[in-house]
């Protein structure tokens, strides 16, 4: 697919954005910001009396979207059969779609993003004890519960991960291991790159990036897997097509259950041989689903619908943290140049609120809010590393969610400097 084809088509897609889009309603030393990631930051019960007039913004991660109607017909009318048996036609259907638009050979539908990881670990390093290579601040090694060592018996050996998602190729290169069968050593058999990068705060990888570690990986007989949960992200900001990017490695999982809205499911990619060898560590890991051509569907509206719609999600990003930026007198601070995709972190500059303060006062209906705001507004977003906060966007958030959300900021803002005034 040409850029400009892909590009018509994004154009296209965001037309149709309205009738498939969902109901309103470390590094170790970072440990413990790490642990409290994916469980703190949730709703706050408003009371019956009050719910009405409360709105929430819910910035905590892409995966609290909910599926539209569109697709809740389309799962609705799925056509079924047994996966396992390989007869799902809406199964086989959206596996051949993935296959063909990440410019791979086959596609293998999965029940996560985890366990797809941790099936291409399997696949690509055929024996326990072999080795992989990973960021330090990779997902696939922070947040996936050590699996490939746990399950797969797969050894983890980490690259310092640059502020871009990035790392040092020849710090890469000298992590490489020589000398197999050397009984001293595990044998490297594989590189993982994330992309768009989460922990970084969504940030895409250059495509130069990838070509060079692929030079890498050709050179000493290694594979390459993405971790491509956000490709998709990647490549609307990128302005190519997800193929573009995947040229330049073996295999990857793409998730479709964040920005892209599905309820459930990854896609799998690579060579046949290497799906062949995947289905097998699906079934052992539990994940050979039946009639899952009911969330199958769902998936195929994903890809085929739901892609060029990313670029709001960006825009509504640039929008907060540029009214990040104007808050007066200065309380954040934000790096525009690293705000790509959907994810945005931000550093808070007044050394008394912390994160975890901030997102608590974001949160909450404070007295005197509605007044102020003609409502109150709950934004939830996560305490992250670094003295930092994380907001992600999705299809759940509208421009004019955005605008709640900058309203609330301003005016937690303008409070908590009011009582550091007081205080004084």
């Amino acid at each position: 697919m040409s850029v400009k084809t892909f590009s018509c088509r994004v154009f296209f897609n965001l037309l149709n954005h309205a009738a498939v889009a969902s109901n309103k309603p470390i590094h170790a030393r970072h440990a413990a910001a790490a642990r409290g990631y994916y469980t703190s930051g949730k709703p706050s019960d408003t009371g019956a009396g009050r719910a009405a007039r409360v709105q929430v913004v819910d910035l905590r991660s892409d995966t609290v979207t909910k599926p539209g109607a569109a697709m809740r017909q389309a799962m609705a009318e799925a056509e079924v059969g047994d996966d396992v048996m390989g007869e799902d036609p809406t199964v086989n259907e959206l596996q051949k779609i993935a296959a063909n638009m990440f410019g791979m050979e086959a596609a293998l539908f999965v029940p996560t993003g985890t366990m797809s990881n941790l099936i291409a670990v399997m696949v690509h390093c055929r024996e326990r004890g072999d080795e992989m290579i990973v960021g330090d601040l990779s997902h696939l090694h922070i947040y996936e519960q050590g699996g490939s060592a746990q399950l797969a018996g797969v050894h983890a050996t980490t690259v310092n991960t640059l502020p871009d998602g990035t790392f040092d190729l020849e710090q890469l290169e000298s992590k490489i291991r020589h000398g197999y069968p050397d009984p001293h050593y595990p044998r490297s058999r594989l590189i993982c790159v994330e992309n768009t990068h989460n922990i970084q705060g969504g940030r895409v990888l250059p495509l130069l990036f990838l070509q060079q570690v692929r030079d890498v990986a050709d050179k000493y007989g290694l594979s390459v897997h993405m971790d491509g949960a956000r490709v998709m992200n990647a490549a609307v900001a990128q302005g190519v097509p997800p193929s573009t990017i995947l040229q330049h490695t073996h295999t990857v999982s793409v998730c479709l259950s964040k920005g892209l809205g599905a309820p459930v499911g990854t896609m799998l990619a690579g060579p046949k041989d290497f799906i062949s060898r995947a289905l097998r560590c699906r079934k052992a890991l539990g994940g050979g689903m039946r009639q899952a051509g009911v969330i199958a569907a769902a998936g195929k509206l994903s890809l085929l619908e739901m892609v060029g719609r990313l670029e709001e999600d960006h825009h509504n990003v640039k929008t907060f943290a540029q009214a990040l930026l104007e808050c007066d007198p200065p309380l954040f601070a934000v790096d525009m140049a690293a705000v790509e995709t959907n994810i945005l972190r931000f550093r808070i500059q007044e050394p008394t609120l912390s994160p975890s303060e901030f997102c608590a006062r974001m949160a909450q209906v404070a007295e005197g809010e509605e007044t102020a705001l003609g409502q109150g507004i709950q934004v939830l977003m996560y305490p992250h590393f670094g003295n930092s906060v994380r907001a992600v966007w999705h299809l759940g958030i509208s421009p004019e969610d955005t605008q709640l959300a900058i309203q609330k900021m301003q005016f937690v803002a303008s409070q908590f400097l009011k009582e550091k005034v007081r205080a004084q």
